[in-house]
């Protein structure tokens, strides 16, 4: 809805685009330590009031009459976001049971697929009509989680055992939000850059390019349970290998394949790789680190997020100077992450 926004607004696209990062900036610094205050103040507490805030954030877009204005309640969206997924991941590993962990999370991951990869058509469709349908929709469906909650966690800690910043910021939960931030931003995150071939050496129009991206979302979504089945049986820790030893296959083959279609399902391929790394990650981390498990989960989603807005950063330069290098250069930093 970007060109709907720029033409609202009296602003270009690419200015319109300020909208993007003026989400995940706040959303990605927040998450360094939301699920350590989230656990002090009681997940099901936090994440209602992230749900008002979000809610309250999502009618200020729709109200806005200048950028600045709708810029500034973006932001008040990602920083509330970011108290929901980490306490929300917690709360999934507190009620399931620890050789069910990965199916449990398996089914978690299919959820999030299934909403990243219909939001942008239901906001397309939305921006068809007017843009501002989108925020009600989503200030419509906020309201509905608030009231909806999540399970209570039992009484609170006694002061003296609340969790601290610093039993989230441990080395295997650094390590593990590493292991996150390459395998998302050299996987699934890489989808600026396989679109771009398939502009520049296809000649593929927006919508069949927005169509064959779509597959890694499909693919993600109708395997996750799947995928979470298989880190119960393997563990945690092979499944994040075998995931990433898979994207560094993916990576190549989008890069090399000489016709569209294969591009596609190579492409589509990717989804079994992304969550046999994220919900590996996720399995590993949430089942060692007993003490602040939001904080923790929190700690390595902000890591994670830090990854897919440096590949395009760090990546494009290079597709631009040597295409095939490009998608070398993750495939590489996959490889080295197995």
């Amino acid at each position: 809805m970007l060109p709907e926004l720029g033409a609202s607004f009296d602003v270009s696209p690419a200015t319109a685009s300020l909208s993007i990062t003026a989400y995940t900036a706040p959303f990605a610094a927040v998450m360094l330590v939301s699920g350590t205050f989230g656990e002090r103040w009681g997940r099901r507490r936090t994440v209602v009031v992230a749900y008002l805030v979000y809610l309250l954030a999502s009618v200020a877009c729709l109200l806005a009459t200048t950028l600045p204005l709708f810029l500034a309640a973006r932001a008040l969206q990602g920083a509330a976001n970011a108290f929901t997924t980490p306490l929300l991941l917690a709360a999934v590993a507190a009620a399931a049971p620890p050789q069910r962990l990965g199916r449990v999370l398996g089914w978690f991951g299919s959820m999030q697929a299934a909403g990243q990869t219909t939001a942008p058509l239901v906001g397309g469709l939305a921006a068809e009509v007017d843009w501002r349908f989108a925020f009600a929709g989503v200030a419509a469906v906020a309201a509905v989680l608030a009231a909806t909650g999540i399970p209570a966690e039992g009484a609170a800690a006694p002061a003296a055992q609340r969790p601290s910043l610093r039993t989230a910021w441990q080395p295997v939960v650094l390590r593990a939000g590493l292991v996150a931030a390459v395998g998302w931003g050299c996987l699934a995150g890489l989808n600026f850059l396989v679109a771009l071939r398939l502009e520049e050496e296809f000649g593929v129009g927006s919508g069949t390019r927005g169509l064959l991206l779509t597959g890694l979302g499909v693919v993600g979504l109708l395997t996750a349970r799947l995928v979470g089945g298989g880190v119960d049986r393997i563990g945690a820790r092979r499944s994040v290998l075998l995931g990433a030893a898979i994207g560094v296959l993916v990576v190549l083959g989008v890069g090399l394949a000489p016709v569209v279609w294969l591009v596609g399902v190579i492409w589509a391929l990717g989804g079994v790789a992304t969550q046999l790394v994220l919900v590996g990650v996720n399995a590993m981390v949430l089942g060692s680190v007993a003490q602040n498990p939001g904080g923790a989960m929190s700690v390595v989603q902000a890591v994670r997020f830090s990854g897919a807005a440096l590949s395009p950063v760090a990546i494009t330069p290079v597709y631009h100077a040597e295409p095939v290098a490009g998608f070398v250069l993750p495939a590489v930093l996959l490889a080295v992450g197995v």
